[in-house]
């Protein structure tokens, strides 16, 4: 849930909590879902870690009416066919490479989202119910609910944004197989000894946002963008203190006539032990590229997942069809 969604907002380093205002926003800030004029429909695949693990994401959003909205999303994100050799050697010792089997691990998560503009010109807030499910094989499951809050603020051109990610605390409860656990509890002397614990729990985050977008000569475009993303705890981000840690991003849109967009931006910055007990800030460039035409939107990002100057790059695509241009 904290990796990201839409390729333009990949593109853009994640710096679009208070510029977000399409089927989007239901991730990125859900309080832009009220810019919305029709129906919206998003799409998103992306490889990770040499396409070993999928990440898969698709959202519905609409208006209600001229001051509210409301849209649903579900996120993907899995290993499948890993090997299952906890069967390997019988009961005589001996190996049989028939007993193994494949199976997948993945997490699933379902968000119900809506917002409203407020009587105060400019701002409209929103709310997300999260659902959370998690599958490894036949070997554990996990339930999981958490809830956002998110505001936007708009004036003189400039747009301000807060996104209060899992504010009460998002709770993971796990199942475990203990008939299977018991298979691989003596694989290794001193390790898998108990059962892990059956809670995990998600601690709140905030993100703040600033944008502008500019227009120059009628045709060109250039929104630029910001946000803060606070953890409250202590980390390697570049602003980091006992009480929160900060990780600022930065990005840029250049458009030309609504139809082809070039986005840069760099984020996750980030103070890293060198071999020699130095400090060295690192971050992660991304860019992109999109292009719209009659209602549908289609984008690419190339991002780093790992500092600057290593290759561990991801290429995502996504796509956004507006409906309404069908029915015109």
């Amino acid at each position: 849930m904290n990796i990201g969604v839409d390729a333009a907002a990949l593109g853009m380093a994640n710096s679009v909590v208070s510029s977000t205002n399409d089927v989007n926003a239901g991730y990125w800030n859900p309080a832009g879902l009220v810019h919305l004029e029709d129906h919206q429909v998003a799409l998103m695949h992306a490889n990770y870690f040499a396409n070993i693990a999928k990440y898969d994401y698709i959202a519905y959003a609409s208006p209600i009416d001229d001051e509210s909205a409301w849209g649903i999303s579900l996120i993907r994100f899995g290993v499948d066919d890993i090997l299952n050799t906890t069967e390997l050697i019988d009961s005589q010792g001996n190996i049989d490479y028939n007993r193994i089997s494949l199976f997948s691990t993945a997490d699933y998560g379902f968000t119900f989202s809506y917002a409203r503009r407020l009587p105060i010109e400019g701002f409209q807030y929103g709310v997300n119910a999260k659902i959370i499910r998690r599958i490894i094989g036949k070997f554990a499951s996990a339930w999981g609910f958490g809830f956002d809050a998110a505001v936007q603020f708009e004036r003189n051109n400039w747009n301000f944004g807060i996104m209060a990610r899992d504010i009460t605390t998002t709770y993971n409860v796990w199942n475990i197989n203990e008939k299977e656990y018991q298979k691989v509890a003596d694989a290794v002397a001193g390790q898998n000894q108990e059962l892990p614990e059956s809670t995990e729990i998600t601690a709140p985050k905030l993100q703040l946002g600033l944008s502008k977008k500019f227009i120059f000569h009628y045709d060109y475009s250039l929104l630029a963008a910001t946000s803060l993303n606070m953890r409250f705890t202590q980390t390697n981000d570049i602003i980091s203190t006992k009480f929160a840690s900060i990780d600022p991003a930065v990005g840029l849109e250049f458009g030309y006539t609504d139809l082809v967009f070039v986005r840069a931006g760099a984020g996750n910055f980030q103070n890293t032990l060198q071999l020699d007990n130095s400090e060295k800030v690192t971050f992660q460039p991304n860019i992109g590229l999109g292009f719209k035409y009659k209602g549908i939107q289609v984008d690419y990002a190339l991002t780093n997942l790992g500092n600057q100057g290593t290759t561990l790059y991801s290429n995502i695509f996504s796509l956004k069809i507006d409906l309404g241009q069908f029915r015109r």
